[in-house]
């Protein structure tokens, strides 16, 4: 009671409540700057070609409309590029925490020959890395090119993803488990399994967060690698869709007055289509995050700091 008491006679001074009152306002800048853009994908693809060309539509959609979502829908490419993203995603990240996860756990273990140095051959691809030539060549040898499996297998460990999970499992998983483990007759495999799994949820979590993010936004390996547009994942859909809006209009001078009015409306249309899929393309990850946050924000804490 008296430290209640004692709490409430003290009083902030004019300096405290200024500074309180900045970093409210700086603090709400920050995230009306993050939280707008997203805002202003929405209202535009839920306004009229009309209104989002005449630049009208600023804080609430104009002309509102569904027609953007509707030609989404109707887009077979997208429906593809939606399905060879969730494809791309769902493996890619099985295969690398299947790659990584052993990795890091093999790596904590100082009876293991030649640690250092195996650990330098992961760590010296943060620093040095082949280039994009070389890189084409071995995956043409290994008739990856223009296939979906450069989309899976193409990139699998991430030098920083095995650091921190390997500093998870250092200093979070006690080295007297495994001892426990080993006496009663347990093998590598099995202390692996049953011991460090079951407690790593929450490095696992991040680990395939840091992946489906990475993979469901990667465009640049399809653009290198791959032709056929049967394979292409979603980003690489929208990319063409952003092209056509710039090129659509294009000799506009060689048209009729009709085809002008036809192509001028063209990329109106193709304009709003483009912010109608960027928010579709984004939803997934949107909805996905609120329910790993906690596992993400603790995984990269505690994989993060030694002790």
């Amino acid at each position: 009671m008296a430290s209640h008491k004692a709490g409430n006679l003290i009083k902030k001074t004019k300096a405290d409540q200024v500074f309180d009152v900045f970093n409210i306002l700086i603090c709400s800048l920050i995230m009306l700057i993050m939280v707008y853009p997203l805002y202003f994908t929405v209202i535009v693809s839920l306004s009229s070609p009309e209104a989002v060309a005449s630049g009208s539509v600023y804080l609430w959609p104009k002309g509102f409309t569904l027609e953007a979502y509707q030609n989404v829908f109707r887009n077979n490419e997208i429906w593809v590029g939606y399905r060879n993203t969730i494809l791309y995603t769902v493996a890619n990240t099985l295969y690398c925490l299947g790659l990584t996860i052993p990795a890091a756990y093999v790596l904590t273990k100082k009876y293991l020959p030649f640690r250092g140095a195996i650990s330098w051959y992961f760590f010296i691809t943060m620093y040095f890395g082949g280039g994009l030539i070389p890189s084409y060549i071995l995956n043409k040898a290994l008739h990856l090119v223009n296939t979906p499996w450069i989309m899976i297998v193409g990139v699998g460990v991430s030098c920083y993803n095995l650091i921190v999970t390997r500093t998870f499992f250092s200093s979070n998983i006690p080295d007297e488990l495994y001892e426990s483990a080993y006496i009663d007759g347990a093998t590598e495999w099995q202390s692996f399994i049953k011991i460090a799994l079951p407690l790593s949820g929450s490095i696992l979590a991040v680990m395939a967060l840091f992946n489906i993010v990475g993979c469901w936004n990667s465009y640049y390996t399809a653009m290198i690698y791959i032709t056929n547009q049967d394979y292409w994942p979603l980003q690489m859909v929208l990319r063409k869709i952003l092209i056509l809006g710039e090129t659509a209009a294009l000799s506009l001078e060689e048209m009729s007055k009709d085809e002008q009015e036809w192509a001028i409306r063209q990329s109106q249309m193709v304009y709003t289509m483009k912010y109608a899929l960027i928010f579709i393309s984004s939803a997934p990850l949107l909805v996905i995050y609120p329910f790993v946050q906690k596992h993400f924000v603790k995984g990269v804490m505690i994989g993060s700091v030694k002790g």
